[in-house]
């Protein structure tokens, strides 16, 4: 099984079976008063977890997602020790069409409403830095080269906003497991050697989160929470 890279600064480059960092024995969790002495995969059992059209920000608990041609961007303001995740399916809105579906899944939405949610906990976007995962070349039904649109979008809307994106893992042929530490800044990546079965998987969950919006917004307010 592949093990976690604790993502630092640079652009990740290295093959597909990661070093993971010590402590990957299980144990109590409940007694670790410092999250960052945690391993990748140890931190994942305990993270929030964020689906496609998603987004979470924390303080204190771990951050996670499964990413295959979507992108996840984590920011984090390293004086207030806070920041924040989001995953999104689609670079932009369509210019055909403008509805709840294109923008809650579109990238442009999923940085708009990330950051203006940390600035709403007092995060000064002059402080802000970013780390940036996925667009993998997975088989998907929204289009062949939808990953390297997702990662490209990613880092010229980081580079307008002013925003350093100071570490990233984009593109290839593999899914993501990525899990990120709000309260330092931290990133860790799994990446995983797509297999038919893990393609499925990802797709699935892309396509089951944008169905869910397609459907009338009485049943959605029943059947899915947005945020």
């Amino acid at each position: 099984m592949e093990s976690y890279l604790r993502v630092g600064v640079g652009t990740v480059e290295c093959d597909n079976v990661y070093c993971s960092a010590p402590g990957d024995a299980r144990r109590d969790l409940d007694s670790v008063s410092n999250l960052s002495q945690l391993s990748g995969k140890e931190l994942e059992r305990i993270a929030r977890n964020i689906n496609p059209g998603g987004w979470a920000i924390e303080s204190d608990k771990p951050i996670a997602t499964l990413l295959g041609s979507c992108v996840a961007v984590c920011l984090f303001d390293p004086q207030l020790k806070l920041g924040g995740m989001n995953h999104f399916l689609l670079p932009s809105r369509t210019t055909a069409s403008h509805s709840d579906t294109d923008a809650t899944l579109s990238g442009d939405f999923a940085m708009e409403v990330l950051v203006n949610g940390l600035l709403n906990k007092g995060v000064n976007k002059n402080r802000l830095v970013a780390k940036a995962f996925g667009g993998g070349t997975i088989v998907s039904l929204t289009g062949m080269a939808i990953g390297a649109r997702n990662a490209e979008f990613a880092q010229e809307w980081l580079d307008r906003e002013g925003i350093p994106l100071i570490a990233s893992d984009f593109s290839g042929p593999w899914s993501r497991k990525v899990v990120f530490l709000p309260e330092n800044g931290d990133a860790f990546c799994r990446r995983r050697p797509t297999t038919q079965a893990d393609a499925a998987e990802v797709v699935k969950a892309e396509m089951d989160y944008e169905n869910s919006l397609a459907l009338p917004k009485q049943t959605k307010e029943k059947r899915i929470e947005l945020f």
